[in-house]
């Protein structure tokens, strides 16, 4: 009976989050930057950053935080231009929607986009390089974000979707952690590393979010009894997939990060991660998810950022 239980309350959740398109709007601007001292190695904060999101549910929560921490960061120029979700998809199926649903597509094709951001599945997958294509075309300027997302259900996201919905058991030790997701990263990295070859003229325009490794991180951390706030690992979820507020949080702070090429340290908490009545989450629990997202992408290159 409460296997029944818990199935029927993952088949509610998963129902919820999967959806089909969602828009958004602009940020208002943004105030005074509290993090002077770390280094940023674009021109955002006094030009446009104009953000588009092709997503599935492990990261539409993403783009409406980020503006509000771009605006509290100082980052006069973000606008969320758009959000394109499906559930559970690969790049190539936001390829593949019908043209007249298709606002990825005439984001790019605009010319307005500077930032088009990505969260394919397994990989090689073929829309990362169609929509490449499609943006360099009218706007030789853009940049792409590839989120690389942990596979639900711990399993691999080569594998996906076998296996994906199966409700397992979340404690790892750390030595279990460390073998999760290896053959979809390396999948990711070869093929990120060779459009950024092939697209780049000599410069790499293709960043990786480390989502995956982040998730491995903060779990390793847990395991090891070395992450106040959190007792289990099975807290960083809802269900075999999606995140709570911690790891939603964490995953926001990756992308400000590989945005901006810019530490969220110190940054405001997110209202999600406030408003979860859990006293043990506060201030000191926020700059712990704020200080593993910035080691995790500054110690990972093909985010393309640097600590210094």
């Amino acid at each position: 009976m409460k296997n029944k239980t818990n199935l029927f309350r993952y088949v509610l959740v998963t129902l919820l989050f999967y959806g089909t398109l969602i828009s958004s709007g602009q940020i208002p601007d943004s105030k005074t930057d509290p993090n002077k001292n770390n280094k940023i190695n674009s021109t955002e904060s006094t030009g446009s950053t104009r953000v588009f999101f092709a997503s599935h549910s492990l990261m539409w929560y993403v783009p409406k935080p980020l503006g509000v921490l771009s605006q509290a960061a100082g980052f006069k120029g973000y606008q969320l231009a758009g959000v394109q979700s499906i559930g559970a998809s690969k790049t190539l199926a936001h390829w593949n929607l019908t043209e007249n649903k298709n606002q990825a597509k005439k984001a790019l094709q605009s010319g307005k986009i500077d930032v088009f951001i990505m969260s394919p599945i397994s990989f090689p997958d073929e829309g990362i390089e169609n929509f490449i294509k499609l943006g360099l075309k009218h706007n030789p300027k853009m940049r792409f974000v590839v989120q690389l997302s942990w596979g639900g259900g711990d399993i691999d996201n080569q594998d996906f979707p076998k296996g994906a919905f199966t409700m397992v058991d979340k404690e790892k030790t750390a030595d279990q952690l460390k073998q999760l997701n290896q053959r979809n990263i390396k999948a990711c990295e070869t093929q990120i590393e060779e459009l950024n070859k092939k697209y780049g003229n000599g410069k790499k325009i293709i960043a990786i979010v480390p989502s995956s490794q982040a998730m491995m991180a903060i779990r390793t951390k847990i395991a090891n009894k070395e992450m106040p706030g959190l007792s289990k690992q099975r807290e960083l979820f809802v269900d075999a997939v999606h995140p709570s507020a911690p790891m939603e949080a964490l995953n926001t702070y990756l992308h400000f990060a590989v945005l901006y090429h810019k530490s969220p340290v110190n940054l405001p908490m997110p209202e999600k991660l406030k408003s979860a009545n859990r006293p043990d989450w506060d201030e000191k629990f926020n700059r712990l998810l704020q200080e593993i997202a910035w080691k995790t992408v500054t110690n990972y290159p093909p985010s393309l950022v640097s600590e210094k």
